[in-house]
């Protein structure tokens, strides 16, 4: 299934094109490459992502309200407008915290 991305040479506020769902973890691409990818995500309270390892580096980006991340097993509480880079091969896992949304950047190079 293709998924589609944000229209391109189009402004817009990255916190208004997602929307809270209750019980949900909403995931919008904005862009998907070969060499990384781009969403923005959206967690209800109560809602996170089960802990994963990746081949690459990430860099989270918190654009509404408060998260946890989790990165070897070290809680970082970032708040709106406060990012981190995840760095490949690292366990890592978002808990609830209440709601917020995030800009996720995913770079697939340089870890072959």
């Amino acid at each position: 299934m293709e998924i589609p991305e944000l229209e391109k040479s189009k402004a817009v506020i990255t916190v208004e094109i997602i929307e809270y769902l209750p019980n949900s973890v909403v995931i919008k691409t904005i862009l998907k490459k070969s060499t990384g990818n781009i969403s923005v995500m959206s967690f209800d309270s109560g809602e996170g992502l089960t802990e994963k390892t990746t081949p690459f580096d990430s860099f989270a980006q918190i654009i509404d309200g408060t998260a946890e991340i989790v990165i070897d097993g070290i809680s970082h509480v970032l708040n709106t407008g406060q990012s981190i880079v995840i760095p490949a091969h690292s366990p890592n896992l978002v808990k609830p915290n209440g709601r917020f949304k995030m800009i996720l950047t995913v770079i697939k190079s340089g870890y072959e």
